[in-house]
C-alpha cells in the first residue's frame, strides 16, 4: 500500500486532501488512523494527523501497528513557508545535514526516492498554469527516522498560496501520477551545492536523465565525510552520481565531494 500523509493544522494539507478525494474518487474508509477516518482508493490511502508531521518520526511503524501493514512508500502533502512568501510549488526529502531544529535526529535522513521527486518536478511543471517557481528544496527538516521511502511534495509560501484551489489541484494531480509511476529508471544522483531552493539541480533533473535525492546546500557546508556517506546511503535507488554546483559550494565541499565520488566508483559531475 501507498500513503498520502496529510493533517488537519496545515492549510495546504487540507486544500490538497479535499482535491484528492473531489477528483480521484478516493472513498471514506470504516478504518481509522490517528482517530481520523482513512480514505482509500486502490492501493493508495490518505491518511490524516493532528500534529506537524515534520515530527512524525517512526510513522511507518506507526502505520504497520496501528493498521497492519507497512507502506511502500509516504508523500507527505504539505505547505512551505519562507518570509520571501514565493509562490511556489516545490518537492525534497527529510533530513538533518547537522542540527536537527525542525523535527528529525542530528545528522540523520530519511530514504530518499529520487524518481518519485523527478517525476513530481516533471508533473508540477507540466501542469503549473500559475506562472509559480517549481523546485526542488534542499534536504532539511524531520521526520529522518522513517524506513521506507518518503519525499515531501508542498505548497508554498503563505497562506494565500495554500489556499489556492489549483494549486491544491496541481498537488494533488501530481501525487497520483507520481505514486503510479515512481521507480523509473533515471541517473539518480546526490546534489552539492546551491540555495535552498537548488536552481541548478532544478534545472539538470527537468532537462536530462539526473534524477536527485538528497541535495546539500552551501549554507549546510561544510560537513563531515561520515554525514555524506550517512547520506549516500539512504537512497532507496542506486546512486551513480555526485554532481556539484561548483560556485555554489565551499572549496573544501567540493573537494571531498570529488574524492568521494572516486573512492566509491561514482561519476563526478561538475557544473
Amino acid at each position: 500500500m501507498k500513503v498520502i500523509m496529510t493533517t488537519k493544522i496545515d492549510k495546504a494539507s487540507m486544500n490538497i486532501k479535499e482535491k484528492l478525494i473531489e477528483h480521484f474518487g478516493f472513498r471514506e474508509s470504516e478504518r481509522v488512523f490517528d482517530g481520523n477516518r482513512i480514505y482509500e482508493k486502490g492501493d493508495i490511502l490518505i491518511l490524516t494527523t493532528n500534529d506537524e508531521m515534520i515530527y512524525y518520526d517512526y510513522l511507518d511503524r506507526e502505520i504497520e501497528k496501528q493498521l497492519g501493514f507497512k507502506p511502500e512508500v509516504i508523500a507527505f502533502a504539505s505547505r512551505h513557508s519562507s518570509k520571501q512568501k514565493l509562490p511556489s510549488l516545490t518537492t525534497h526529502v527529510t533530513g538533518n545535514w547537522g542540527k536537527a531544529m525542525y523535527g528529525g535526529r542530528d545528522e540523520s535522513f530519511a530514504i530518499a526516492l529520487p524518481s518519485a521527486m523527478k517525476l513530481a518536478l516533471l508533473k508540477m511543471s507540466e501542469l503549473n498554469d500559475l506562472g509559480w517557481t517549481v523546485c526542488y528544496e534542499a534536504t532539511h527538516h524531520g521526520p529522518s527516522e522513517l524506513e521506507v521511502p518518503s519525499f515531501f511534495i508542498e505548497i508554498g509560501s503563505s497562506e494565500e498560496e495554500w489556499v489556492n484551489d489549483r494549486a491544491g489541484e496541481i498537488i494533488a494531480e501530481t501525487i497520483i501520477y507520481v505514486l503510479k509511476n515512481y521507480g523509473k529508471k533515471f541517473k539518480v544522483a546526490l546534489g552539492i551545492g546551491g540555495g535552498h531552493y537548488a536552481p541548478k539541480q532544478t534545472k539538470v533533473a527537468l532537462e536530462s536523465e539526473i534524477a536527485f535525492g538528497h541535495i546539500l546546500p552551501k549554507y549546510a557546508q561544510p560537513v563531515p565525510k561520515e554525514v555524506i556517506l550517512k547520506a549516500l546511503d539512504r537512497f532507496a535507488e542506486k546512486v551513480e552520481a555526485i554532481y556539484v554546483d561548483w560556485k555554489g559550494s565551499r572549496g573544501e565541499t567540493r573537494q571531498l565531494a570529488r574524492s568521494l565520488a572516486e573512492e566509491l566508483g561514482l561519476e563526478f559531475i561538475k557544473d
